[in-house]
């Protein structure tokens, strides 16, 4: 997917990070309509370096084409309360994010808000689903908020289709307009044996 590491430190001498596991427990048989679907670990999913791209079309956020970066997720304070940072390259060069994420487990919720070193914040929340072939779903929304003198507004599907990939289908609306189609994405964890889905 991409070159070096647009993490500052991140070097080769890291020690690789573990291969994670699906979340949904080998019962020995097929599942079954009755089967419980378990809750979301996101500790045993997020935290880690997660590479991505995304091609973007041109849009108060920024110029269209594609971005290229690194997401490092850190392990969180009480199961609840959890970190990010973003070091990307895209069309208008280097960029980071850094985020405050939320999740409550039973509730079934995600909020996170993110601080762009563009020029903008904002804010998504949303709710997760699963099934009991192993895949989780994240909905999110943002209210509007303001970019460049024009309301934004994003709505977001995360897919978390296996333990070290998952997907980001992003519409946007502007200015109280129609959403439309803002790209989609691909994160690929850092771990040994894995490459990015094309």
């Amino acid at each position: 997917m991409m070159g070096a590491s647009l993490v500052p430190g991140a070097s080769s001498a890291q020690p690789p990070q573990q291969r994670p596991e699906g979340q949904i427990p080998d019962r020995g048989r097929p599942t079954e309509r009755g089967d419980e679907i378990p809750l979301f670990d996101y500790d045993a999913y997020f935290p880690g370096t997660w590479e991505f791209e995304w091609r973007v079309p041109e849009s108060p956020l920024g110029a269209g084409g594609l971005i290229e970066g690194t997401e490092v997720y850190e392990p969180g304070l009480d199961g609840r309360y959890y970190t990010s940072r973003i070091v990307a390259r895209g069309p208008d060069g280097e960029f980071t994010a850094d985020s405050s994420i939320v999740y409550l487990a039973e509730q079934k919720t995600f909020s996170r808000y993110e601080v762009d070193s563009r020029g903008f914040d904002l804010f998504k929340a949303g709710r997760i689903g699963g099934d009991l072939g192993g895949f989780y779903t994240v909905h999110y929304e943002t209210p509007p908020f303001d970019v460049n003198g024009q309301q934004v507004q994003l709505r977001m599907t995360t897919r978390l289709v296996s333990p070290v990939n998952y997907r980001v289908e992003s519409r946007i609306s502007i200015d109280g307009g129609p959403f439309t189609n803002y790209g989609n994405a691909w994160w690929t964890k850092n771990v040994p044996g894995v490459t990015a889905p094309r």
